[in-house]
């Protein structure tokens, strides 16, 4: 394959000799490397030419020295302290001063009079503003805005007059002043010959520098163009026919390296794929089966995917060169450093920065982070200690009791950590501090990283010493997240071995066998038509500035540029319809489909293997059958039965290998400590009445000290727990409505002594044995009733539910249906009704009802359980019925303890 390079060298060869004095000017960096291999190739032996991007040609004409983002924003702040009255504080000016720099930036490329645009845009803000009635309607925000537009131009002139007296400069300053000394750079460098290589898309500055370079007599432009877009009216050579035309140089001299390579036999497919995913995961089989890398590039259209990419690349690739920057943001140091920032962070929203204290989550999160862990050796034991103890915030003091550290530097480093500071800037000590320590311990790729964020905090460190714009943590960690979002790591590598890894900008002037392209989509490429700019759109028509149809057809010049060459061209897309308009496919495919009649299109799905589920099953052995006896002695209750009947296996877990639930902070009241709680307030208030009538005073004296019992509750078994605030104050106002609307239906129940209810026992605990045929030892039952009582001579078994049960819920018609879910609450009232009638060798001479009151369906009042079908009524338990609920119960237990049935996880299990 002739690249453009070899195309443009052979041509350069043939009028000069020597390269001694000559200056070879090219897109970007990376196309230096492969000019400077093309040369090594070509010439041999020899002087290599000067060979520089075009910034650095920029810097060389202008002498102006490019600064860095952080202190360019830092520097404009201190100019705008200067001009405002009430500036806004830092973090507000960042948010609109990283746009308002960037309109500058493009107004100075584009040599634009910048007194004339601000004005024009002014003015169209007074246009506005005005109304022929004359009753326009200003609020304080929009009279804010256009204040701040019309300062615009003050803002432009202090600043640019500020960093010429630095001698530092934005790209957009370099290029004019650029302009303003090229006579003076020229008369210097009268000896020397530049050749211009690669250029498509120039901004106005550029076009005035290369038309004085190349009319100077001593310079010569190569474009990279192929007729099939330059001789028509394609998108893609809109801008080099333009300089054709318009510029004088190209009067008297033609276009070099013009090319027609796009219209020979090529292998094109485009592919649609389902999200990201699929589409490296694609890529990686067409890289499985490519042999020779080294004329291979897989460009990434979205630079978003760089991370997944990477971690999806087959094993036969053995070198990868990557020209993208890995985003800062994506690697595990940063979450460190925003851990430390929710630190205090979160304290200062809770208001326990007087206390010192750290919400315990936040410090998990720190100390179980990879870097810190392993200085930790008991972080498990220290986790398990706040949760048992319910500690929702830790002080310094508790951490430094409760930790222990691998030595007494990473005590001291770890827990300065959570020392309170009086300046950002000893904030910024604390965590280089912490830099230092963890580069002792970390391998390579982390000191990469550290080293990374080491050069961010100390250039942060210096200019907040010199200006002093973070007054608090929350602004320095707003600007901190800022520009980690826009900061990458720099790949180290050999650039002209094995695979190329590039975005779409860096493909320019390169040329490759093989092109894989992923992402080519709408709004991907090109790029939406979204503009982040002060800059009306109707202005930068007035003023020539670029709008998003210059940037489509520089995307455009890019897009067939990189397969004009090529022969193998593998074009990927998201096919994949949502709601944001994603998965429609780049208008240049549909062009390149227009414009190519043998292109191959597939569409290419992840391999779905159909894998039947098979249940969890757990056979019974010896062993299980004497944990089994164990449980059998010590007693079955209504919930460990249901709890079988809804999912053997979770009764296998609990009940026979006895794990329990993770032991977790409870930050917000969980639903069975509400349970409890009412539990046991509603105990403590009925039990001074058992074996006594209940009359309507008594109630009234219950509901006086009622929502007292409720905080005493919750005192007790929500350890160190808020009630006062957030989901938690909600659910303690449930729990004592709960209490408040149950005494208010027993009172109604009492008014005018209609009715006579007296109470037999609360919270009363309830066994017996019983004995199942083939087993040689008796069987437990017990249970704890919450209230047995007598209500106009009908006896009661009582059971509070905190969920809602509804009547169905409690329908025993027919026995055999008890095991669905559903009627499990039938169940375990049944199963107090049978426990209560052995215990107390119960006559059946009274009534016996078994039921639930539902807290939340407190308006169905006492839900009894129902024998009848269909919608009778038959609440009224004999002994015959608890003789047939035994026989089922006894068919449940022996199901538990049977050999041959093995534990099965239900099909139908909801979760």
């Amino acid at each position: 394959m002739q690249s453009f390079i070899s195309d443009t060298l052979q041509d350069i060869i043939k009028t000069s000799k020597s390269f001694e004095n000559s200056v070879f000017i090219l897109p970007s960096q990376r196309a230096k490397i492969f000019l400077k291999q093309e040369l090594k190739d070509t010439i041999g032996l020899g002087f290599l030419p000067e060979i520089i991007n075009i910034e650095q040609f920029i810097h060389q004409i202008s002498e102006i020295q490019k600064v860095d983002s952080i202190q360019l924003l830092f520097s404009f702040y201190e100019v705008y302290e200067k001009i405002e009255k009430n500036p806004d504080s830092f973090d507000v000016f960042s948010s609109w001063a990283f746009t308002v720099l960037q309109d500058f930036n493009e107004i100075d490329q584009h040599l634009l009079d910048s007194k004339e645009i601000f004005t024009y845009i002014k003015d169209i803000e007074r246009l506005k503003k005005w109304a022929v009635n004359g009753t326009f309607q200003e609020t304080d925000l929009i009279k804010n805005h256009h204040s701040f537009l019309e300062k615009l131009y003050q803002y432009y002139t202090a600043f640019y007059q500020f960093l010429l007296s630095e001698n530092v400069g934005y790209q957009g300053v370099l290029y004019r002043e650029s302009c303003n000394k090229i006579h003076k750079y020229l008369e210097k460098t009268k000896h020397k010959k530049f050749f211009f290589i690669g250029f498509n898309a120039l901004n106005k500055a550029e076009e005035f520098l290369f038309q004085k370079v190349l009319e100077n007599g001593n310079a010569e432009i190569y474009w990279d163009i192929d007729t099939a877009f330059l001789n028509s009216n394609h998108q893609a050579g809109s801008f080099i026919r333009k300089y054709q035309t318009s510029w004088k140089y190209f009067e008297k001299q033609p276009l070099k390296t013009i090319g027609n390579t796009f219209s020979s036999e090529k292998n094109i497919q485009i592919i649609g794929a389902a999200k990201n995913i699929t589409q490296v995961k694609y890529i990686a089989e067409i890289l499985e089966n490519t042999s020779n890398f080294n004329k291979t590039a897989l460009v990434l259209a979205d630079e978003n995917l760089l991370p997944i990419t990477l971690n999806s690349l087959p094993k036969n690739i053995n070198g990868v060169n990557i020209t993208m920057g890995y985003p800062l943001k994506d690697v595990p140091a940063t979450k460190l450093f925003f851990f430390v920032f929710q630190l205090f962070l979160t304290q200062e929203k809770l208001q326990k920065s007087l206390v010192n204290q750290f919400y315990y989550k936040d410090v998990i999160r720190l100390l179980k982070h990879s870097y810190v862990i392993k200085f930790i050796p008991n972080i498990d034991v220290f986790i398990a200690t706040i949760s048992k103890e319910n500690r929702l915030f830790l002080s310094q003091k508790e951490l430094e009791s409760l930790l222990k550290f691998q030595s007494n530097e990473a005590k001291k480093v770890i827990l300065d950590l959570f020392q309170p500071f009086s300046t950002i800037a000893q904030f910024i000590e604390t965590i280089l501090s912490l830099i230092f320590f963890l580069k002792e311990q970390a391998n390579t790729l982390e000191k990469e990283y550290l080293f990374r964020f080491f050069t961010t905090f100390t250039q942060l460190n210096t200019l907040q010493k010199r200006f002093l714009f973070f007054n608090d943590l929350k602004t320095f960690s707003i600007f901190f997240k800022q520009i980690i979002g826009t900061e990458t790591i720099s790949f180290q590598g050999e650039p002209l071995q094995g695979l190329q890894l590039m975005g779409m900008l860096e493909t320019r002037v390169l040329d490759f066998e093989t092109i894989i392209l992923a992402s080519a989509n709408e709004g991907v490429l090109p790029a939406n038509k979204q503009q982040h700019s002060f800059i009306p759109f109707d202005g930068k028509i007035a003023f020539g500035l670029p709008t998003y149809k210059e940037k489509d057809a520089i995307f455009s010049y890019h897009f067939f540029r990189l397969i004009q060459r090529a022969k193998n061209i593998y074009i990927l897309y998201n096919n994949e319809q949502d709601h944001f308009g994603s998965g429609e496919k780049s208008r240049f495919v549909t062009q390149l489909e227009l414009m190519k009649t043998d292109i191959i299109k597939k569409i290419v799905t992840p391999k779905m293997l159909s894998q039947q589920i098979t249940l969890k099953e757990i056979s019974k052995n010896q062993a299980i059958l004497n944990k089994l006896e164990l449980f059998a002695k010590s007693g079955i209750s209504p919930s460990s039965l249901t709890s079988y009947l809804h999912n053997p296996i979770q009764f296998y877990k609990q009940k026979i290998l006895k794990i329990t639930e993770f032991d977790d902070v409870e930050e917000t009241i969980a639903h069975n400590t509400l349970g409890t709680v009412v539990h046991e307030t509603l105990d403590e208030l009925y039990k001074p009445f058992i074996g006594k009538y209940l009359v309507e005073s008594n109630i009234i004296e219950m509901e006086k000290i009622a929502n007292d019992l409720v905080i005493k509750h919750f005192k007790t078994q929500f350890k160190n727990g808020n009630i006062i605030t957030g989901k938690n104050r909600l659910i303690f106002e449930v729990a004592k409505r709960f209490v408040r609307n149950f005494l208010a239906k027993e009172n109604d129940l009492l008014k005018d002594n209609v009715n006579k209810l007296k109470i037999i026992a609360t919270e009363q605990q309830l066994e017996t044995e019983i004995h199942i045929d083939g087993f040689d030892f008796p069987f437990k039952i017990h249970g704890n009733v919450d209230r047995i009582d007598e209500l106009n001579g009908v006896l009661r078994i009582i059971d509070y539910k905190t969920g809602k049960v509804i009547k169905q819920n409690l329908k025993a018609s027919n026995f055999e249906n008890l095991k669905e879910e559903k009627y499990h609450k039938a169940v375990q009232v049944l199963m107090y009704a049978f426990l209560f009638s052995q215990n107390n060798n119960y006559d059946f001479s009274k009534p016996l009802h078994a039921g639930v009151f539902s807290f939340k369906n407190l308006n169905e009042g006492f839900l009894a359980v129902n024998f009848a079908s269909g919608r009778n009524t038959e609440n009224t338990i004999s002994q015959e019925k608890l003789d047939e609920f035994l026989e089922i119960l006894k068919t449940y237990i022996n199901e538990i303890f049977n050999l041959d049935i093995a534990f099965i996880e239900p099909a139908d299990l909801r979760y």
